[in-house]
């Protein structure tokens, strides 16, 4: 009986966690604030939403219509396509913490997450739709489709702005310089990376020539 009533109350705190994203959404000041400092948000939530956004993607490939999205399938690798969200993603949350730590940052690496991906709520929300809208607009009427689309984008950044502003107490001035830091953070981070596969990948290749080396002489 208590386990039942613990699974309840996780359940029903999950999806007032969830519906809480669409206070986010239209009160981003008070919403992202309460999210991380009244803990109203949580990561299972920020979980889902991010799921939300990679099935719009796929979707998106999928249904939306040739006049608008033209497909070539032998070329597209779906984990590949993914990564390409989840990648600079993660560079983003280890980004800002990191630099924002530094600098009186509030806000921890999981508010940070729970922030971007609670501020990504509106591109699932709009693209949904959008991709049954195009399947039944005409091209001349695919300004409404891209005006939508792209704006689902825009609202999207804005609300991660806002959200990063909330979670670490930043000025918005502080707050836009340091998103301009994380993005060159992200794109140091990225020349590690290489350097740090190149080094082990030409290290691998010496020891199996190596290896070939020995058992040719043996």
């Amino acid at each position: 009986m208590l386990a039942a009533l613990k699974r309840k109350e996780t359940y029903e705190h999950y999806f007032k966690t969830l519906k809480f994203s669409l206070y986010c959404i239209t009160h981003p000041l008070d919403g992202f604030w309460d999210l991380s400092h009244e803990k109203r948000g949580s990561i299972a939530a920020a979980n889902t939403i991010l799921i939300l956004v990679l099935a719009a993607r796929i979707m998106k490939l999928q249904f939306t219509s040739f006049l608008f999205m033209k497909v070539y399938w032998p070329k597209i690798n779906i984990f590949m396509y993914l990564a390409s969200i989840l990648f600079p993603l993660a560079l983003w949350c280890v980004g800002n913490w990191g630099l924002t730590t530094l600098f009186d940052g509030k806000g921890r690496l999981s508010q940070v997450y729970m922030a971007t991906c609670y501020g990504m709520t509106p591109y699932p929300l709009i693209q949904f739709p959008l991709i049954i809208l195009s399947n039944v607009v005409t091209v001349q009427e695919g300004a409404f489709y891209y005006v939508l689309s792209a704006f689902s984008i825009i609202w999207s950044a804005i609300l991660i702005l806002a959200g990063m502003s909330q979670i670490h107490e930043y000025k918005m001035s502080k707050n836009l310089l340091f998103t301009v830091v994380t993005g060159f953070a992200m794109l140091v981070m990225v020349f590690i990376l290489l350097l740090f596969f190149s080094m082990i990948s030409s290290g691998v290749a010496y020891f199996i020539s190596l290896g070939r080396e020995i058992l040719f002489r043996m």
